[in-house]
């Protein structure tokens, strides 16, 4: 299956590990420096490197602590466990030609409506929350959209390009740009993989698994777009993931 990439991810991914790569040699070259600078200097710099050291600690626990989560708490998906979605599932990673199926969540976080991917210790994991999965009853389509679109990430390894070019976060903006570009890319993915559902599984997003169904869609859209103000595109370019009318308006163009 070709991966409708969205047009602007490559773009920002680009920019970001352009950016990153300077910012890497800046630093090595202040360590270089500082191995020969004055005490003061050192003890001025020391705690920058503290605050960095931590943030890095709390990424890594972070995951620790959700990837435990999952395997503690979490119901794993297989083919003993809810087979059917599985095998849809299996069978959408092997379309994207994935090698690796990654380990399949269902976890409880009352009511909300969410899906994720998250990479750690090498290997990824997605999980799906159990008021999104309870759909497979009554419009199991949406959630292989949904589903699709988790695997998306993991295709275009999108956890480890965050990682590799974490430094270009300092750019403002850009770090969420590239998100949202990602999203969009994912959505096509989602898209691609179900039959129908990539609409309605945005729509339950927006409105909820039982009244999504009773959205006017185009309406939603053209609402949408007449609140349009200066503070919604500030929001928006500050927020990862794109607003729901914008992902609907894209996916109906693909």
């Amino acid at each position: 299956m070709k991966v409708r990439v969205n047009k602007k991810e490559n773009f920002y991914f680009g920019i970001k590990a352009v950016i990153s790569l300077v910012i890497l040699c800046i630093i090595m070259l202040l360590i270089k420096a500082l191995s020969s600078a004055d005490e003061r200097i050192v003890a001025m710099i020391a705690p920058l490197s503290v605050y960095v050291i931590m943030i890095v600690l709390y990424v890594f626990f972070y995951k620790v602590f959700i990837v435990g989560y999952l395997k503690g708490n979490g119901v794993e998906i297989t083919e003993e466990q809810f087979p059917e979605i599985y095998q849809s599932y299996a069978g959408m990673a092997k379309e994207l030609g994935m090698k690796k199926i990654p380990p399949l969540f269902l976890i409880q976080q009352g009511g909300a409506l969410n899906a994720f991917a998250i990479r750690f210790s090498c290997k990824n994991y997605i999980a799906i929350y159990s008021d999104i999965f309870d759909m497979i009853e009554t419009d199991v389509e949406a959630v292989k959209f949904i589903l699709g679109h988790e695997l998306g990430h993991v295709k275009r390894h999108h956890m480890s390009k965050r990682f590799w070019t974490a430094f270009s976060s300092v750019v403002p903006f850009l770090t969420a740009a590239y998100s949202r570009s990602c999203e969009y890319t994912c959505d096509n993915i989602g898209h691609d993989l179900s039959d129908g559902g990539s609409e309605k599984g945005l729509l339950v997003l927006a409105a909820g698994k039982s009244l999504y169904k009773k959205v006017n869609v185009d309406k939603y859209i053209e609402s949408a777009k007449k609140r349009r103000s200066f503070s919604v595109k500030f929001i928006e370019a500050c927020s990862s993931h794109p607003f729901l009318p914008n992902r609907i308006k894209n996916i109906k163009n693909v």
